[in-house]
C-alpha cells in the first residue's frame, strides 16, 4: 500500500499530535490529488493542539496550502497532472441548504474543512474536489500560494464585509500573520491611518514586520495606554474601524472604546473556549456596526489571486520561519510562542509513487 507522512490528531484531548505514516488518499469521482508543496500553520491548528476548536479524530491537521494535481479521479476534464492549485477549505458543504444556495457555502452547517473536519494539508498529499480549486499563475510561488488562504479571510473579513472605504482610520488588534495582513489590504483600500496594536511578544519579529508595510504606529500595550494613544492619534475623534485579529479578550472588550460613534469593529480573531467580557451597553450607545465573520468566500480567492498575479500584494512578506513536516512540533511551538510570522510545513520531495 502506498504510504505518506502526515501530522495527525489522533484523538480527543490536549496534545495528542504526531507524525505519522498513512495511506495516500485516492481521488474519486470530481476529485483529484495535490502533492503538497507548502501548508501554512494557523491559530484553528494551535487551538485544535489545545482541544480548544471542534475537529473530528483521527484528523491530519492543515488547510492553508498549496500545491501541483499529480493524479486525476473520474470525469475530471477541467484540471490536468502538473496543474499548480490552491483550494477553498469548504468541503462537504451541501450545496443545497438555504445559506448554500445564497452563495454561503462557508458557513454551510454541513461543511467540515480539511484540516478538522476532514484530513487536511500537513502532509504529502491532500485529495479535493476539483470544485473547490483556483489555478496559481506560474509567477506566483508555491509558498506566496500558502498564504492565499489567510488572504483570502482579511479580503472577505474586511473588505466584502466590514467595507474599509478611502480616509477609513483604523485599529487593529493583534500583530500576527492575520492583523498584518489586514494592515496591508486596509492601505490598498483606501485608509489613510493604521494603528497595530501589540505586547512584548511581538517585538522581536512581527513589529520588525509592521515596519515592512509600514504602518503608521505600533502600540505595545504592555507598556502604553492604548486609549489614551488612540485619542492622541486622532485628536480625540478616535478611530472608524476596529479590527480585532488578537482573539483576546481583553482586546475585545477594549473595542468600543477604541470607535467613534456609528464606528465599525470587524471580528476576525476568535477567542478559542475563552470567555469574553464585551461593554454591549457601551457599543449600544455609540451605535455601532458590529460585523462578525468566519471562513472566506469565492469571490475573496478570486480578489487575492488576482492581487498575488498583478503584484499589488506579496504575502511572502509575512512569511519568517519553514520546517520540515518531521519538525512541526517545533514549529508548532514557534507560533504559540508568537516569535515568528507565517511559519509553512514544508514536506520534502519524493518521488511521486504509482498506482498499483
Amino acid at each position: 500500500m502506498n504510504k505518506m507522512r502526515a501530522v495527525v490528531k489522533t484523538e480527543k484531548g490536549v496534545g495528542l499530535i504526531e507524525l505519522r505514516e498513512v495511506p495516500i488518499p485516492e481521488p474519486r469521482e470530481g476529485e483529484v490529488l495535490i502533492k503538497v508543496k507548502a501548508g501554512g500553520i494557523c491559530g484553528t491548528d494551535i487551538y485544535i493542539r489545545h482541544d480548544a476548536f471542534p475537529y473530528y479524530p483521527p484528523v491530519i491537521l492543515g488547510h492553508e496550502f498549496s500545491g501541483e494535481i499529480v493524479e486525476i479521479g473520474k470525469n475530471v476534464e477541467e484540471w490536468k497532472v502538473g496543474d499548480r492549485v490552491v483550494a477553498e477549505p469548504h468541503s462537504k458543504a451541501c450545496g443545497v441548504c438555504d445559506l448554500c444556495r445564497a452563495g454561503y457555502s462557508q458557513i454551510c452547517p454541513n461543511k467540515r474543512s480539511p484540516g478538522w473536519g476532514i484530513d487536511g494539508a500537513f502532509a504529502e498529499y491532500i485529495k479535493m474536489p476539483t470544485h473547490l480549486l483556483h489555478r496559481i499563475p506560474d509567477s506566483i510561488s508555491f509558498e506566496s500560494a500558502a498564504v492565499i488562504e489567510p488572504l483570502t479571510i482579511i479580503l472577505h473579513e474586511v473588505v466584502e464585509r466590514g467595507n474599509i472605504e478611502a480616509g477609513d482610520k483604523v485599529v487593529i488588534f493583534g500583530a500576527g500573520p492575520i492583523g498584518l495582513l489586514a494592515a496591508k489590504i486596509s492601505y490598498l483600500s483606501g485608509a489613510s491611518y493604521v494603528i497595530l496594536v501589540g505586547t512584548d511578544q511581538d517585538k522581536e519579529y512581527r513589529f520588525e514586520l509592521a515596519k515592512k508595510i509600514p504602518v503608521d504606529i505600533i502600540v505595545n500595550v504592555s507598556h502604553e495606554n492604548l486609549i489614551e494613544k488612540v485619542e492622541e492619534l486622532t485628536n480625540e475623534k478616535l478611530a472608524d474601524v476596529a479590527i480585532e485579529a488578537s482573539g483576546s479578550p481583553k482586546a475585545i472588550s477594549q473595542l468600543p472604546d477604541v470607535v467613534r460613534k456609528r464606528g465599525r469593529i470587524i471580528a476576525v480573531g476568535l477567542p478559542g473556549k475563552e470567555p469574553v467580557n464585551f461593554p454591549w451597553e457601551k457599543a449600544m450607545f455609540k451605535v455601532l456596526d458590529l460585523y462578525f465573520n468566519l471562513s472566506s468566500s469565492h469571490s475573496a480567492w478570486v480578489k487575492a489571486i488576482a492581487l498575488l498575479e498583478n503584484k499589488k500584494i506579496d504575502p511572502d512578506f509575512v512569511v519568517t520561519h519553514k520546517f520540515p513536516l518531521e519538525e512541526w512540533e517545533k514549529a508548532f511551538d514557534l507560533v504559540e510562542l508568537g516569535r515568528c510570522g507565517k511559519v509553512l510545513l514544508i514536506p520534502q520531495e519524493q518521488k511521486y509513487f504509482r498506482r498499483n
